[in-house]
């Protein structure tokens, strides 16, 4: 997913990593998109430093991987460079058929035990059309320290 200029754009997944602005309500973020191959996930660490929120993108019609997902989020959350960060974790995919909704993902991903210096939220996402991104961005904007 890719907000631009206030449009929705197409996007292949992250190979490596990429750095854009977005500006949502006189607020900007620096967003890195770090891609989820394996190879590469050890890399992400690097990025931890001053970190404020972090968006967590989840397949929620690939079952398969839903515990590998699960695993990957809570070791990147229990690092010490993000201890106080917002998490806010996409439930993307929500169009396609058996889709994990957000309420059985929260569960399934265990985030009501995620220590009390996580400010967190799960949101429903389809990233073909946008849906769920201002949402986002909203979240993130209203829960931010100022």
């Amino acid at each position: 997913m890719l907000l631009k200029l206030g449009k929705t754009s197409k996007t292949v997944p992250t190979v490596g990593f990429n750095v854009e602005t977005v500006k949502h309500k006189n607020v900007s973020f620096a967003v890195w998109d770090c891609g989820g191959q394996e190879r590469i996930r050890p890399l992400w660490r690097h990025y931890f430093t001053g970190t404020n929120a972090l968006i967590y993108v989840v397949d929620s019609s690939d079952h398969g991987r839903l515990e590998e997902s699960r695993s990957e989020l809570m070791r990147v959350i229990s690092d010490k460079e993000l201890a106080n960060c917002l998490l806010i974790v996409l439930a993307n995919k929500q169009d396609m058929s058996g889709a994990i909704k957000p309420k059985e993902l929260i569960e399934k991903f265990e985030l009501n035990k995620l220590s009390g210096n996580h400010t967190w939220s799960v949101i429903p996402t389809v990233a073909i059309d946008g849906t769920g991104l201002v949402e986002t961005l909203n979240w993130i904007s209203s829960h931010s320290k100022k």
